[in-house]
């Protein structure tokens, strides 16, 4: 995949930052930050990461466990791309789907208030203000609920991927915080039918995000996400790594569960203010990649998202979202986590995946 005739890159951070120890339920960077222009907050952060440390060694075992936990996550990234290669020939050469249809978007999947809504986006005049009459927003974090996909798509697609997941087929899981799914790109959707949606919606996300590269998202991550009981039941606080996020509820039945929003990784307060959304079958939630939140734990049933992370390379060209630095750029598959090549003649080398320590 390119973006402008330039290859999509990773951000190195991915192999040094933002590591998800799953025993504390905390993403943690395992090295000491550099001390920045304003020293007063690197002194809060180191105060803060020396009361964590000391307080870890009363338990050592916990320290042992979680040291453990980042190192086998670093090399479980570094073999990521070569992995996923593989996993998705294997697919395209040995998987039979059962809905074969679902894999090209189609506007029968679409609900016919998403064309609507296409429909005024893209007429002449069409404002912000013209275009929140047509959804649903939550408070002052703009959050905005929309129908997305038909019932009949839903159970259509729900259908597919229990198929692929009882299937013998390799399956690689979409992150280290979610131990159920499916990568969409391995099942061979990023062109057909992730595409089409992610640029579909540009209308939309170029009135609602303009500051975030809401008119220019070129590549997108995307999968699915399943919760049920003895599985994966909630999803701890973190933010994506995304411009924009678009979160649909695929069903199946399923209670609780509750999607909860804080604060935009940008602008913290003192005392972050949480609310929580419940999910509807079919529709979408959009709201900025940075903006914090998780899930509640599902109390019966099971429940299917479809996640896609949306990403502007203009934006994240300046800085990466993860580590707050400009990128380090270093060599990914497809869309990479969306960062591109400068734009000059002397392009500095990427960085060698295998020497990062």
């Amino acid at each position: 995949n390119m973006s402008a005739g330039r290859p999509f890159r990773g951000c190195a951070c991915f192999f040094t930052d933002n590591i998800f120890v799953g025993r504390f339920g905390l993403h943690q960077t395992p090295c000491l930050p550099e001390v920045p222009p304003n020293k007063n907050n690197w002194f809060k952060t180191m105060s803060r990461f020396l009361e964590l440390f000391c307080s870890a060694l009363l338990i050592s075992d916990s320290v042992l466990c979680c040291l453990f936990q980042i190192e086998a996550e670093v090399q479980r990234r570094k073999q990521l791309i070569h992995q996923s290669v593989e996993r998705r020939a294997i697919i395209s050469k040995c998987y039979k789907p059962k809905h074969p249809e679902v894999y090209t978007l189609q506007d029968s999947f679409l609900a016919p208030e998403f064309l609507e809504i296409l429909r005024f986006c893209t007429s002449p005049g069409a404002d912000l203000q013209g275009l929140l009459s047509y959804l649903e927003s939550f408070s002052d974090k703009r959050i905005y609920r929309l129908p997305v996909f038909t019932e009949e798509f839903c159970h259509a697609f729900v259908d597919e991927l229990e198929n692929f997941e009882q299937s013998d087929m390799p399956k690689g899981r979409p992150n280290t915080m979610n131990n159920y799914g499916v990568l969409l790109n391995e099942l061979g959707m990023d062109e057909p039918f992730l595409t089409p949606l992610r640029e579909r919606l540009l209308p939309l996300t170029a009135l609602l995000y303009p500051e975030l590269g809401g008119a220019c998202l070129d590549s997108h991550k995307a999968f699915v996400v399943k919760y049920s009981l003895h599985e994966d039941l909630d999803l701890s606080s973190h933010y994506d790594n995304a411009e924009v996020t678009l979160n649909v509820s695929l069903g199946k039945e399923f209670t609780e569960g509750n999607l909860y929003f804080g604060d935009f990784n940008q602008e913290p307060s003192a005392v972050p203010k949480f609310m929580e959304v419940e999910h509807v079958r079919g529709r979408g939630l959009l709201h900025r990649g940075g903006q914090i939140h998780g899930a509640l734990p599902i109390a019966s049933g099971q429940r299917w998202n479809l996640i896609v992370w949306m990403r502007s390379s203009a934006i994240r060209n300046q800085l990466c979202p993860m580590c707050r630095r400009k990128p380090e750029l270093v060599e990914a598959e497809g869309f990479g986590d969306g960062f591109t090549e400068p734009l000059q003649e002397e392009v500095p080398p990427t960085v060698d995946v295998c020497a990062l320590g």
